[in-house]
Parts: C-alpha cells; sequence; structure tokens
C-alpha cells in the first residue's frame, strides 16, 4: 500500500512583505513576513499578522523580526522559525496522526545569489520540507498571469514586491534577461516617511507610511478616478505635540518620483539588452505587472508613456506569483527551470 496520501504539496511564496502559501489550487494562508521573538528565551512569540500588530510597539522583552530584506534570507533563525510556524499554522486545519511528508515550491528573486539560495532551501528543510524545489520570481509571475512561458516567444514581466523589483523577459521556458533591483515597496514606504519629516515636520513609523501607500499612492498627478485625501496624525519633530497634515494622492506622486525613476530605468536597461526577436513580441504582447507595487495608482500608464510599450497590470496581482508557484508545483516533472 502506498503512503502519496501523506505527501502534503504546498507553494509558498516567500515575501518580503507576505507570506502566501497555496494548497490544492486554494490560498491557506497569506500573513505578513513578520515574527515576534522574546528575547530571553529567543522563543517565538507571534507570527504574521499578530506579529505585525505588535511590530513598533514592542516591549524591551520582545523583538518584531522581518526575516527577510531586499527578498532574502536575512535572519536564518527568524525565518526557520516563521516558516515552520505558517506550515504548522496550515497542517492544523487538517489533523493526522502522522507528520506528512512535504513536497515544497517556493518562489525567490531572480537576482539570489547561491549563498542566498542554500539559505531559503536550508530554511524550508529545516522546517520540515522533504522535497524542496525553488523557482524564480519572475517565471513563477509569468506563469500566474496565465502566459505560456514554454513557447517560442518573448513576454517581459515587471514584478514589483516588497524588497526587490524583477524584471525579465522569458522565452522558451527559460529567462533570457533578467535584472533584480533592491529598490520596491519598501523603498516607497521609506520615501513617505522620509517626505512627511522634511515637508510636514511629522514622524510616522512604518504601518503608518505603509496605509498612506495604499490610500493615496499614486506615480501621476493626474488620475481619472482620485482617491481621497488621507489625513496623518503624528508627533511634531520639534515640539513633539500632535499634529495632523492632509495628505493628497498629487504629494505622493511627487514624493515617490525618485524611486518610480528608478524601476522605469531598470525596464528601459533590460529591454535594452533583449534580443531583437524577443523585442517585438514584446512590444505586440505589452508588459506585465506584477506585485504589489503594480497596484500603485497610475504606474502602467506611466510606465506606457515612458517606454511606449504597453504596460498591464495582472489579474490580483498580489497574488501573481504565488498562483504560479503552485501551477508549477503541479508540474515539477515537465518544467525544467525548477531548481532542485
Amino acid at each position: 500500500m502506498g503512503f502519496s496520501f501523506l505527501t502534503q504539496e504546498l507553494a509558498i511564496d516567500l515575501g518580503t512583505a507576505n507570506t502566501v502559501i497555496f494548497q490544492n489550487d486554494q490560498k491557506v494562508l497569506d500573513e505578513p513576513s513578520i515574527v515576534a521573538i522574546e528575547n530571553s528565551t529567543g522563543k517565538c512569540m507571534a507570527l504574521g499578522g499578530k506579529a505585525k500588530m505588535m511590530h513598533e510597539r514592542t516591549s524591551p522583552g520582545i523583538k518584531t523580526v522581518r526575516p527577510l530584506r531586499d527578498g532574502v534570507i536575512a535572519d536564518f533563525n527568524a525565518a526557520e522559525m516563521m516558516i515552520k510556524g505558517f506550515i504548522k499554522q496550515v497542517n492544523s486545519k487538517h489533523r493526522s496522526l502522522f507528520n506528512p511528508n512535504l513536497k515544497i515550491v517556493v518562489g525567490i528573486p531572480s537576482g539570489s545569489t547561491e549563498v542566498e539560495i542554500r539559505a531559503v532551501r536550508d530554511s524550508t528543510e529545516h522546517a520540515g520540507g522533504r522535497e524542496v524545489y525553488l523557482i524564480f520570481e519572475p517565471m513563477a509571475a509569468a506563469l500566474g498571469i496565465g502566459l505560456d512561458v514554454e513557447a517560442p516567444k518573448g513576454n517581459m514581466v515587471v514584478d514589483i514586491g516588497g524588497g526587490t523589483t524583477e524584471i525579465a523577459v522569458i522565452s522558451l521556458g527559460g529567462i533570457v534577461v533578467q535584472d533584480s533591483i533592491r529598490t520596491a515597496g519598501d523603498a516607497l514606504t521609506k520615501d513617505i516617511q522620509e517626505y512627511l519629516r522634511q515637508q510636514h515636520n511629522i514622524r510616522v513609523g512604518e504601518i503608518t507610511a505603509e496605509k498612506i501607500k495604499i490610500a493615496v499612492g499614486a506615480v501621476i498627478p493626474e488620475l481619472d478616478e482620485e482617491p481621497e485625501p488621507f489625513v496623518v496624525r503624528g508627533p511634531n519633530l520639534m515640539t513633539a505635540h500632535p499634529v495632523e497634515a492632509t495628505i493628497t494622492y498629487q504629494e505622493m506622486a511627487h514624493c515617490l518620483d525618485k524611486t518610480v525613476v528608478k524601476i522605469e530605468n531598470a525596464v528601459i536597461h533590460a529591454l535594452e539588452q533583449t534580443p531583437p526577436e524577443l523585442y517585438s513580441d514584446i512590444v505586440e504582447n505589452g508588459i506585465f505587472l506584477s506585485g504589489g507595487g503594480a497596484l500603485l495608482r497610475g504606474l502602467d500608464k506611466r510606465l506606457t508613456e515612458k517606454v511606449n510599450i504597453p504596460f498591464h497590470v495582472a489579474e490580483d496581482p498580489l497574488r501573481a506569483v504565488a498562483r504560479g508557484t503552485c501551477i508549477a508545483l503541479k508540474n515539477t516533472a515537465n518544467y525544467s527551470f525548477l531548481m532542485r
């Protein structure tokens, strides 16, 4: 009698900002990539959403750690703790006498070094993965968007995550041109914090800056659908008295400009390196945007005007990499681009 029923298959998008896990084509977990650790014992106090609520609000006895920085593992122990905890959360929904054999596919940045790749593999294996495959995030994003990655045809994907922006030209199941820059969602959040400090004399934390980005984040000064201005409250830098400021999307377009220009330049740089036949395919099909950064208002329009090639925002761009990782998990035998 076979024990295949004891094998559990998980597709993990291990992101700098969020970790998404799919199982049997269903999203079973979507949590912030953050861990709260007790300083004295090194024990995990909370994970994901609960840990995020503690972030920047902890007492000296507890620290919150984001195990991933710029798309790669920065704190090995915290990463292992987080992956283990998330897998346990998924398994708690399926009671079993035995620990299942875990077959896992994990998405990683295309610019990862050998050391960074090994860190992800080791963390996943220590967290219980018996059969671990790795897939580059732009390839996973292309699969999640619904592109035929094995066709003899050029497709270009720009995946703007929390820590990295991944740019790749894909053809015949391989990445022909790739660029991975460490300028993405976290850099935009820092821009907002810096802008509020300089222009409004207000000090705000990471979580508030993130809320502003979601509420009024835009990259062009004129939008068809204008979001409501966001009222931010915080301490005045000089007096520490409470103050409030109203932030409009026009201000955000000005504030985020510097970082968006870096993304534009990286896209142009990748296009310069693209072989002419693939370039003509890309002009015909357009360029696909995925990741949380794709939700910035007006980004597709701004990039289209800058590059003169149409940009399309993927359906549910936040989950594109996770969906693609899930498709790869079902086809581990057929996809040569998966790494063992």
